[in-house]
């Protein structure tokens, strides 16, 4: 509904965050989000109205850029990843490139990645990849499957959103141990 009412205020972008959470704030899954969205403003007939741009801490592998882009994000910044490049570069001091030259290889990447991905399934162009739902899920119940990520194939049922949360519950708790 806030995506609904950015475009109705004129917005052309809306950034969904897991940044900035504290002890009483539980994230959800960024491809929950991210898919929820999509779906929302497609079935509205909204999606092209806006685009959808993921901040997140989850975003690390190939893999998961691959799952969020086809799912509905038109960009993601993984900043976990790029403060754990940084991070692991003022522990180095011995490496000859500068954190800026460590971040661009991430990104370079993950980009080569994803054109690898979309080669390997026929696809020339990321247009062609964003939000096409052409994954198979495993694990997930059809509730989920219905509100998230419809159209998706998944032949094999598993766990719905209240297992979801409260893994999301139990992985915020241990982080608040920590």
């Amino acid at each position: 509904n806030e995506a609904l009412a950015a475009i109705a205020d004129g917005y052309s972008l809306v950034i969904l965050s897991d940044r900035g959470l504290n002890a009483e704030q539980v994230p959800m899954s960024a491809l929950l989000a991210v898919g929820s969205v999509h779906q929302f403003l497609v079935k509205e007939a909204k999606r092209s109205q806006i685009g959808l741009i993921l901040e997140t801490g989850e975003a690390r592998e190939v893999h998961h850029h691959c799952l969020l882009t086809g799912f509905g994000a038109d960009a993601i910044h993984p900043y976990l990843a790029l403060e754990a490049i940084i991070d692991h570069h003022t522990s180095s001091p011995e490496s000859d490139l500068t954190p800026e030259q460590c971040i661009s290889s991430y990104r370079t990447g993950v980009h080569k990645g994803m054109l690898k991905v979309l080669a390997k399934m026929g696809i020339s162009t990321l247009a062609s990849y964003k939000g096409a739902r052409i994954f198979e899920a495993i694990g997930l119940n059809s509730d989920v499957i219905k509100r998230s990520f419809p159209g998706t194939a998944s032949r094999i049922e598993g766990v719905g959103f209240d297992v979801l949360s409260n893994e999301a519950l139990r992985r915020h708790e241990h982080g608040n141990q920590n």
